[in-house]
């Protein structure tokens, strides 16, 4: 049962996240999830540090298609892959209008189609240099995109779902490609300590409609939304309480049809806790 992490780590200096991923891979963790807002660019600092480790696979949670043409994301990936013996994933997602407009990308296009067609030309391409394969995952958090990865990638990413969700994920995905579930987990026991924490960290998520539109699905209304999340919708998608508790939660992932459990680690002092990493690495 693979543990990965995803953490923003744009604000680390070079050899404090070299140190942070070295740190991952003593404890056991799989693979280090690098996401891409407006800042470092994932594909060099996965170079970075694939040549620095051994063991640790490095992956995109995710690569913004709207950043890059499909020809660039072909050959970054494929280069990556080959010059690190296969220890790179890519994870493709749209991000978001805002970001996207942000980055100088007016133009939105519907989400499913905009991915559809995007790993169509990739898969199209004929470049000159060796194709290396890896693992292709595509960010899913509704039905539509769940459908669109389990026909055009080896598996869907799902970010600051439910259980629940991760059960209906595997139903539509089938048996065979994987689910990777990124949730927060936070090792804290006072429960209003722990969702102010959590408020905090899923602030940038909890006012787009894309999300609500799942949520609701999933039982929740327009009230949860407000005030930085109600306090079922905090408890129903960050871990929190004692170690056992969200080790718990990530073994229930599992249970109902995670591959891959993509731990986001909060802390009260806002730094990663690679001891709890460690901990949950050791689910058994």
């Amino acid at each position: 049962m693979p543990i990965a992490t995803l953490y923003g780590t744009d604000r680390m200096a070079r050899d404090e996240l070299l140190t942070f991923a070295r740190d991952l891979e003593a404890a056991g963790i799989e693979s280090l999830w690098l996401p891409e807002v407006l800042g470092r660019d994932p594909f060099t600092v996965a170079g970075y540090l694939l040549a620095h480790t051994t063991t640790l696979q490095i992956a995109t949670g995710i690569a913004n298609v709207y950043a890059r043409d499909p020809a660039a994301m072909v050959a970054g990936a494929s280069t990556l892959a080959e010059f690190s013996n296969g220890r790179f994933q890519l994870g493709l997602g749209v991000s978001n209008a805002y970001i996207n407009k942000a980055r100088g990308n007016p133009v939105w296009q519907p989400p499913t189609a905009r991915i559809e067609s995007y790993v169509e030309a990739m898969r199209a391409l004929r470049l000159t240099a060796p194709q290396i394969t890896y693992p292709l995952f595509l960010a899913a958090p509704g039905p539509a995109m769940l459908a669109t990865a389990r026909k055009y990638a080896d598996g869907a990413n799902t970010y600051l779902m439910t259980l629940e969700h991760t059960r209906q994920a595997r139903d539509i995905l089938g048996p065979s490609p994987a689910l990777n579930v990124a949730m927060f987990c936070l090792a804290e026991t006072d429960p209003i300590l722990a969702r102010e924490i959590a408020r905090k960290a899923i602030a940038p998520y909890i006012n787009l409609e894309y999300y609500h539109r799942v949520w609701r699905s999933l039982g929740f209304n327009d009230r949860d939304f407000e005030s930085g999340g109600s306090d079922a919708l905090i408890d129903a998608t960050v871990a929190h309480g004692d170690l056992a508790t969200v080790k718990q939660r990530v073994n229930d992932q599992f249970r109902v049809g995670a591959t891959r459990v993509v731990v986001i680690p909060l802390a009260s002092e806002g730094n990663p806790d690679v001891d709890l990493l460690a901990a949950v690495a050791n689910t058994g």
